[in-house]
Protein backbone atom coordinates (compact mmCIF):
# COMPACT_ATOMS: atom_id res chain seq x y z
CA UNK A 1 0.00 0.00 0.00
CA UNK A 2 1.25 3.54 -0.71
CA UNK A 3 0.17 5.02 2.60
CA UNK A 4 3.33 3.74 4.76
CA UNK A 5 5.87 5.71 4.97
CA UNK A 6 9.50 5.29 5.24
CA UNK A 7 9.17 4.46 8.87
CA UNK A 8 8.65 0.30 9.32
CA UNK A 9 4.62 0.27 10.36
CA UNK A 10 4.30 3.78 10.33
CA UNK A 11 1.65 5.43 8.65
CA UNK A 12 3.29 9.21 8.17
CA UNK A 13 3.21 10.09 11.90
CA UNK A 14 0.91 6.98 13.35
CA UNK A 15 1.66 3.47 13.81
CA UNK A 16 4.40 1.90 15.16
CA UNK A 17 5.42 -0.61 18.16
CA UNK A 18 5.11 1.12 21.36
CA UNK A 19 4.92 -1.86 23.81
CA UNK A 20 7.24 -3.92 26.37
CA UNK A 21 10.50 -5.53 26.07
CA UNK A 22 8.47 -8.59 26.22
CA UNK A 23 6.01 -8.19 23.31
CA UNK A 24 9.22 -7.68 20.74
CA UNK A 25 10.00 -10.72 20.06
CA UNK A 26 6.55 -12.44 19.34
CA UNK A 27 5.68 -9.12 16.91
CA UNK A 28 8.87 -9.26 15.22
CA UNK A 29 8.39 -13.30 14.60
CA UNK A 30 4.81 -12.63 13.45
CA UNK A 31 6.17 -9.85 11.08
CA UNK A 32 8.36 -12.16 9.87
CA UNK A 33 5.88 -15.03 9.38
CA UNK A 34 2.99 -12.75 7.97
CA UNK A 35 5.97 -11.34 5.41
CA UNK A 36 6.89 -15.34 4.07
CA UNK A 37 2.89 -16.33 3.82
CA UNK A 38 2.40 -13.19 1.78
CA UNK A 39 4.92 -13.99 -0.53
CA UNK A 40 4.06 -18.18 -0.61
CA UNK A 41 1.18 -18.48 -3.19
CA UNK A 42 0.17 -21.64 -1.95
CA UNK A 43 -0.97 -19.68 1.41
CA UNK A 44 -3.19 -16.70 -0.16
CA UNK A 45 -4.32 -19.86 -2.87
CA UNK A 46 -5.68 -21.52 0.74
CA UNK A 47 -6.92 -18.27 2.34
CA UNK A 48 -9.28 -17.80 -1.04
CA UNK A 49 -10.25 -21.29 -1.36
CA UNK A 50 -11.69 -21.13 2.14
CA UNK A 51 -13.10 -17.60 1.28
CA UNK A 52 -14.81 -18.73 -1.42
CA UNK A 53 -15.86 -22.38 -0.19
CA UNK A 54 -16.75 -21.98 3.70
CA UNK A 55 -17.47 -18.24 4.09
CA UNK A 56 -19.18 -17.65 1.21
CA UNK A 57 -17.22 -14.76 -1.15
CA UNK A 58 -17.72 -12.91 -2.91
CA UNK A 59 -20.66 -11.03 -1.08
CA UNK A 60 -23.22 -8.90 -3.13
CA UNK A 61 -23.46 -5.42 -3.77
CA UNK A 62 -26.82 -4.78 -3.84
CA UNK A 63 -28.89 -2.24 -5.50
CA UNK A 64 -30.72 -1.10 -2.53
CA UNK A 65 -33.61 0.58 -5.10
CA UNK A 66 -36.53 1.33 -2.41
CA UNK A 67 -33.85 3.53 -0.29
CA UNK A 68 -32.78 5.04 -3.03
CA UNK A 69 -35.64 6.34 -4.08
CA UNK A 70 -36.69 7.42 -0.90
CA UNK A 71 -33.91 9.61 -0.03
CA UNK A 72 -33.24 10.90 -3.82
CA UNK A 73 -30.05 11.51 -5.14
CA UNK A 74 -27.56 9.04 -5.46
CA UNK A 75 -27.80 5.67 -6.64
CA UNK A 76 -27.08 3.44 -3.34
CA UNK A 77 -25.67 -0.16 -3.29
CA UNK A 78 -24.67 -2.13 0.20
CA UNK A 79 -21.53 -4.19 -0.17
CA UNK A 80 -23.40 -7.28 1.56
CA UNK A 81 -20.89 -8.51 4.11
CA UNK A 82 -24.03 -9.19 6.36
CA UNK A 83 -24.23 -12.23 4.22
CA UNK A 84 -21.02 -13.89 5.22
CA UNK A 85 -20.48 -17.48 7.32
CA UNK A 86 -21.10 -15.70 11.23
CA UNK A 87 -22.99 -12.54 9.85
CA UNK A 88 -20.32 -10.24 9.47
CA UNK A 89 -16.60 -9.02 8.05
CA UNK A 90 -14.59 -10.21 10.99
CA UNK A 91 -14.70 -13.85 9.14
CA UNK A 92 -12.29 -12.25 6.54
CA UNK A 93 -9.77 -11.75 8.93
CA UNK A 94 -9.91 -14.68 10.95
CA UNK A 95 -9.59 -16.71 8.18
CA UNK A 96 -6.49 -15.49 7.54
CA UNK A 97 -4.65 -14.33 10.81
CA UNK A 98 -6.10 -18.62 12.18
CA UNK A 99 -4.42 -20.46 9.01
CA UNK A 100 -1.50 -18.00 9.99
CA UNK A 101 -1.55 -19.18 12.81
CA UNK A 102 -1.24 -22.84 11.69
CA UNK A 103 1.24 -22.22 9.72
CA UNK A 104 3.36 -20.97 12.46
CA UNK A 105 2.14 -23.68 14.55
CA UNK A 106 0.87 -21.97 16.80
CA UNK A 107 -2.31 -24.30 18.36
CA UNK A 108 -3.74 -22.12 21.07
CA UNK A 109 -5.63 -18.73 19.45
CA UNK A 110 -6.68 -15.94 21.57
CA UNK A 111 -8.84 -12.79 20.83
CA UNK A 112 -10.51 -9.63 22.25
CA UNK A 113 -14.13 -8.46 20.75
CA UNK A 114 -16.60 -6.45 22.03
CA UNK A 115 -19.60 -6.94 19.66
CA UNK A 116 -18.81 -10.82 20.12
CA UNK A 117 -18.65 -10.95 15.84
CA UNK A 118 -14.87 -10.96 15.88
CA UNK A 119 -15.17 -13.49 19.12
CA UNK A 120 -17.86 -15.63 17.17
CA UNK A 121 -15.79 -15.32 14.19
CA UNK A 122 -12.23 -16.56 15.49
CA UNK A 123 -13.95 -19.65 17.58
CA UNK A 124 -15.60 -20.30 14.03
CA UNK A 125 -12.36 -21.08 12.52
CA UNK A 126 -10.26 -22.42 15.57
CA UNK A 127 -13.01 -24.88 15.30
CA UNK A 128 -12.99 -25.47 11.53
CA UNK A 129 -8.69 -25.52 11.81
CA UNK A 130 -9.18 -27.36 15.44
CA UNK A 131 -7.55 -24.50 17.32
CA UNK A 132 -8.17 -24.14 21.16
CA UNK A 133 -9.68 -20.94 21.36
CA UNK A 134 -9.89 -18.61 24.84
CA UNK A 135 -11.64 -14.93 23.77
CA UNK A 136 -11.78 -11.66 26.14
CA UNK A 137 -14.72 -10.11 26.29
CA UNK A 138 -16.01 -7.39 28.42
CA UNK A 139 -18.32 -7.91 31.40
CA UNK A 140 -20.73 -5.50 30.18
CA UNK A 141 -20.99 -6.43 26.64
CA UNK A 142 -21.62 -10.71 27.66
CA UNK A 143 -24.78 -8.78 28.58
CA UNK A 144 -25.46 -6.68 25.63
CA UNK A 145 -24.37 -9.20 23.31
CA UNK A 146 -25.28 -12.31 25.71
CA UNK A 147 -26.43 -14.42 21.89
CA UNK A 148 -22.75 -14.38 20.71
CA UNK A 149 -21.39 -15.16 24.29
CA UNK A 150 -23.75 -18.57 23.58
CA UNK A 151 -22.28 -18.78 20.08
CA UNK A 152 -18.84 -18.64 20.86
CA UNK A 153 -19.65 -21.07 23.93
CA UNK A 154 -21.35 -23.65 21.42
CA UNK A 155 -17.97 -23.37 19.03
CA UNK A 156 -16.02 -24.38 21.52
CA UNK A 157 -14.59 -21.03 22.51
CA UNK A 158 -13.72 -20.58 26.46
CA UNK A 159 -15.28 -16.63 27.13
CA UNK A 160 -13.24 -14.72 30.07
CA UNK A 161 -15.27 -12.00 30.61
CA UNK A 162 -13.58 -8.99 32.12
CA UNK A 163 -14.51 -6.45 34.74
CA UNK A 164 -11.76 -4.20 35.00
CA UNK A 165 -12.46 -0.11 33.75
CA UNK A 166 -15.55 0.09 31.81
CA UNK A 167 -15.93 -3.58 31.39
CA UNK A 168 -16.09 -2.89 26.97
CA UNK A 169 -14.04 -3.63 24.20
CA UNK A 170 -10.74 -1.75 25.67
CA UNK A 171 -10.53 -3.71 28.61
CA UNK A 172 -11.24 -6.94 27.14
CA UNK A 173 -8.00 -5.83 25.05
CA UNK A 174 -6.16 -5.03 27.61
CA UNK A 175 -6.48 -8.62 28.71
CA UNK A 176 -5.93 -10.35 26.05
CA UNK A 177 -2.47 -8.19 25.56
CA UNK A 178 -1.82 -9.50 29.20
CA UNK A 179 -2.61 -13.18 28.30
CA UNK A 180 -0.27 -12.71 25.47
CA UNK A 181 2.89 -11.48 27.39
CA UNK A 182 1.98 -14.62 29.69
CA UNK A 183 2.06 -17.03 27.00
CA UNK A 184 3.91 -15.98 23.86
CA UNK A 185 5.52 -19.36 22.84
CA UNK A 186 2.13 -21.72 22.24
CA UNK A 187 -0.50 -18.47 21.84
CA UNK A 188 -1.32 -16.55 18.86
CA UNK A 189 -2.96 -13.24 19.44
CA UNK A 190 -6.02 -12.86 16.60
CA UNK A 191 -6.71 -8.88 16.81
CA UNK A 192 -10.02 -8.38 15.60
CA UNK A 193 -9.43 -4.21 14.13
CA UNK A 194 -6.75 -2.29 12.22
CA UNK A 195 -5.77 -1.12 15.84
CA UNK A 196 -2.53 -2.44 18.11
CA UNK A 197 1.08 -2.49 17.68
CA UNK A 198 2.97 -3.22 13.89
CA UNK A 199 2.53 -5.75 12.10
CA UNK A 200 -1.19 -6.10 13.22
CA UNK A 201 -2.73 -2.55 11.53
CA UNK A 202 -0.82 -3.70 8.22
CA UNK A 203 -1.91 -7.49 8.12
CA UNK A 204 -5.72 -6.71 9.77
CA UNK A 205 -6.50 -4.04 6.24
CA UNK A 206 -4.91 -6.57 3.75
CA UNK A 207 -6.75 -10.13 5.04
CA UNK A 208 -10.00 -7.44 5.07
CA UNK A 209 -9.27 -5.69 0.98
CA UNK A 210 -10.87 -8.27 -0.29
CA UNK A 211 -13.90 -6.18 0.49
CA UNK A 212 -12.99 -3.41 -1.59
CA UNK A 213 -10.96 -5.82 -4.25
CA UNK A 214 -14.54 -7.50 -5.07
CA UNK A 215 -16.61 -4.00 -5.28
CA UNK A 216 -14.02 -2.56 -7.66
CA UNK A 217 -15.17 -6.12 -10.00
CA UNK A 218 -18.60 -5.56 -9.02
CA UNK A 219 -18.89 -1.76 -10.19
CA UNK A 220 -17.73 -2.57 -13.18
CA UNK A 221 -19.92 -5.44 -13.84
CA UNK A 222 -22.58 -3.16 -13.28
CA UNK A 223 -21.61 -1.00 -15.90
CA UNK A 224 -20.40 1.84 -13.01
CA UNK A 225 -16.97 2.72 -14.36
CA UNK A 226 -16.63 3.62 -10.18
CA UNK A 227 -18.38 4.95 -7.01
CA UNK A 228 -18.25 8.40 -6.35
CA UNK A 229 -18.18 7.44 -2.66
CA UNK A 230 -17.71 4.74 0.04
CA UNK A 231 -18.92 4.82 3.35
CA UNK A 232 -18.52 2.30 6.23
CA UNK A 233 -18.49 2.86 9.99
CA UNK A 234 -15.38 3.57 12.29
CA UNK A 235 -14.77 1.90 15.59
CA UNK A 236 -11.02 0.22 15.16
CA UNK A 237 -11.86 0.59 12.24
CA UNK A 238 -11.36 -3.22 10.02
CA UNK A 239 -14.21 -2.89 7.75
CA UNK A 240 -13.74 0.79 6.69
CA UNK A 241 -9.95 0.28 6.14
CA UNK A 242 -10.63 -3.02 3.77
CA UNK A 243 -13.07 -0.85 1.50
CA UNK A 244 -10.81 1.77 1.38
CA UNK A 245 -7.81 0.34 0.82
CA UNK A 246 -8.12 -1.14 -2.99
CA UNK A 247 -9.44 2.56 -3.79
CA UNK A 248 -6.81 4.66 -2.16
CA UNK A 249 -4.93 5.41 -4.91
CA UNK A 250 -8.06 6.90 -6.67
CA UNK A 251 -8.72 10.67 -5.85
CA UNK A 252 -12.01 10.49 -7.80
CA UNK A 253 -13.26 8.32 -4.85
CA UNK A 254 -14.14 9.79 -2.18
CA UNK A 255 -14.21 7.91 1.52
CA UNK A 256 -15.87 8.66 4.44
CA UNK A 257 -15.78 6.80 7.85
CA UNK A 258 -18.51 7.28 10.49
CA UNK A 259 -17.43 7.14 14.26
CA UNK A 260 -19.83 6.70 16.90
CA UNK A 261 -21.02 9.98 18.32
CA UNK A 262 -23.04 8.49 20.90
CA UNK A 263 -24.99 10.95 22.55
CA UNK A 264 -23.26 13.69 21.77
CA UNK A 265 -19.92 15.75 22.76
CA UNK A 266 -18.03 15.89 25.89
CA UNK A 267 -16.18 12.64 27.66
CA UNK A 268 -17.84 9.54 28.00
CA UNK A 269 -20.75 9.89 25.86
CA UNK A 270 -19.31 9.60 22.65
CA UNK A 271 -16.38 6.73 20.73
CA UNK A 272 -15.51 9.73 17.78
CA UNK A 273 -11.72 9.05 17.82
CA UNK A 274 -11.00 11.19 15.48
CA UNK A 275 -13.13 13.80 15.10
CA UNK A 276 -13.07 14.45 19.14
CA UNK A 277 -10.18 12.87 20.26
CA UNK A 278 -6.33 13.82 19.87
CA UNK A 279 -2.40 12.01 19.02
CA UNK A 280 -1.51 9.63 21.68
CA UNK A 281 -0.55 6.30 22.27
CA UNK A 282 -3.28 3.34 22.72
CA UNK A 283 -2.50 -0.59 22.76
CA UNK A 284 1.02 -0.05 21.18
CA UNK A 285 0.01 2.09 18.73
CA UNK A 286 0.25 5.94 18.01
CA UNK A 287 -2.71 6.95 16.51
CA UNK A 288 -6.27 9.62 17.41
CA UNK A 289 -7.39 8.79 21.07
CA UNK A 290 -9.96 9.90 23.34
CA UNK A 291 -8.27 11.14 26.50
CA UNK A 292 -8.20 13.99 28.98
CA UNK A 293 -5.41 16.43 29.83
CA UNK A 294 -3.64 14.51 31.09
CA UNK A 295 -3.11 11.88 29.27
CA UNK A 296 -5.22 9.42 30.31
CA UNK A 297 -7.68 7.51 28.43
CA UNK A 298 -11.18 8.21 28.71
CA UNK A 299 -14.27 6.14 28.17
CA UNK A 300 -16.22 5.40 25.17
CA UNK A 301 -19.48 5.47 24.71
CA UNK A 302 -21.85 4.16 21.95
CA UNK A 303 -25.20 1.89 21.56
CA UNK A 304 -23.28 0.17 19.04
CA UNK A 305 -21.12 -1.94 21.32
CA UNK A 306 -18.49 -2.76 18.61
CA UNK A 307 -18.09 0.78 17.94
CA UNK A 308 -17.17 1.63 21.57
CA UNK A 309 -13.75 1.91 21.87
CA UNK A 310 -11.36 5.21 22.97
CA UNK A 311 -9.23 4.76 19.81
CA UNK A 312 -8.85 4.05 15.98
CA UNK A 313 -6.56 2.38 13.64
CA UNK A 314 -3.30 4.38 12.65
CA UNK A 315 -4.08 3.87 9.09
CA UNK A 316 -7.25 5.86 9.49
CA UNK A 317 -5.55 8.44 11.79
CA UNK A 318 -2.99 8.85 8.63
CA UNK A 319 -6.14 8.66 6.09
CA UNK A 320 -7.42 11.74 8.43
CA UNK A 321 -4.59 14.35 9.20
CA UNK A 322 -3.40 13.78 4.77
CA UNK A 323 -6.59 14.59 3.58
CA UNK A 324 -7.41 11.19 2.21
CA UNK A 325 -10.81 10.32 4.12
CA UNK A 326 -13.16 12.28 5.65
CA UNK A 327 -14.75 11.39 9.13
CA UNK A 328 -17.47 12.10 10.82
CA UNK A 329 -19.96 11.04 13.75
CA UNK A 330 -23.94 10.11 14.13
CA UNK A 331 -25.28 10.09 17.56
CA UNK A 332 -27.21 6.63 18.70
CA UNK A 333 -30.39 8.48 18.04
CA UNK A 334 -29.42 8.67 14.25
CA UNK A 335 -28.03 4.93 14.22
CA UNK A 336 -31.56 3.90 15.67
CA UNK A 337 -33.15 5.38 13.13
CA UNK A 338 -31.51 4.53 10.05
CA UNK A 339 -31.20 0.73 11.93
CA UNK A 340 -35.43 0.22 11.34
CA UNK A 341 -35.03 2.80 8.02
CA UNK A 342 -33.21 0.02 6.46
CA UNK A 343 -34.97 -2.78 7.90
CA UNK A 344 -38.42 -0.97 6.41
CA UNK A 345 -37.25 -0.31 3.29
CA UNK A 346 -35.17 -2.96 2.19
CA UNK A 347 -36.06 -5.80 4.55
CA UNK A 348 -32.36 -6.04 5.34
CA UNK A 349 -31.69 -5.74 9.68
CA UNK A 350 -28.30 -3.99 9.94
CA UNK A 351 -26.17 -4.29 12.63
CA UNK A 352 -26.22 -1.07 14.91
CA UNK A 353 -21.95 -0.35 14.03
CA UNK A 354 -23.60 -0.34 10.03
CA UNK A 355 -26.73 1.27 10.83
CA UNK A 356 -23.66 4.60 11.63
CA UNK A 357 -22.85 4.57 8.39
CA UNK A 358 -26.30 3.94 7.03
CA UNK A 359 -27.23 6.84 9.04
CA UNK A 360 -24.80 9.01 7.37
CA UNK A 361 -26.08 7.97 3.97
CA UNK A 362 -29.21 9.17 5.00
CA UNK A 363 -27.75 12.90 4.72
CA UNK A 364 -25.55 12.93 1.95
CA UNK A 365 -27.74 10.51 -0.69
CA UNK A 366 -30.07 13.06 -1.12
CA UNK A 367 -27.71 16.01 -2.06
CA UNK A 368 -26.12 14.34 -4.66
CA UNK A 369 -26.95 13.97 -8.47
CA UNK A 370 -28.97 11.21 -9.19
CA UNK A 371 -26.25 9.68 -12.44
CA UNK A 372 -23.83 9.83 -9.20
CA UNK A 373 -23.42 6.09 -6.91
CA UNK A 374 -22.79 5.32 -3.68
CA UNK A 375 -21.46 1.72 -1.98
CA UNK A 376 -22.32 1.84 1.96
CA UNK A 377 -20.34 -1.50 3.75
CA UNK A 378 -22.76 -3.30 5.79
CA UNK A 379 -20.47 -4.60 7.85
CA UNK A 380 -22.88 -7.01 9.85
CA UNK A 381 -26.10 -8.34 10.79
CA UNK A 382 -28.58 -7.08 13.59
CA UNK A 383 -30.16 -10.19 15.18
CA UNK A 384 -27.18 -9.51 17.52
CA UNK A 385 -28.78 -6.50 18.53
CA UNK A 386 -32.42 -6.95 18.69
CA UNK A 387 -32.17 -6.83 22.82
CA UNK A 388 -30.22 -3.48 22.91
CA UNK A 389 -33.03 -2.07 19.80
CA UNK A 390 -35.69 -2.82 22.27
CA UNK A 391 -34.35 -1.31 25.13
CA UNK A 392 -33.88 1.97 24.09
CA UNK A 393 -37.37 1.82 21.64
CA UNK A 394 -39.13 0.43 24.55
Amino acid sequence: MPTESGREGFFGDFGGRFVSETLMPPLLELERAYAEARADRGFSEEVSRCLKDYVGRPTPLYFARRMTGELGGAQIYLKREDLTHTGAHKINNTVGQVMLADRMGKNRIIAETGAGQHGVATATVCALLGKKCEVYMGRRDTVRQRANLLRMEALGAKVHPVDTGSATLKDALNEAMRDWITNVADTFYVIGSVAGPHPYPTMVRDFQSVIGDEVKEQVRALGVPKPDLLVACVGGGSNAAGLFAPFMDDPEVSKTGVEAGGGGPGPGNNSATITAGSEGILHGSRTFVLQDADGQIEEAHSIAPGLDYPGVGPEHSFFSAAGLAAYTSVSDTEALDAFYFLSQTEGIIPALESAHAVAYVMKVAGGMPKDSSLVVCLSGRGDKDMGIVAEHRG
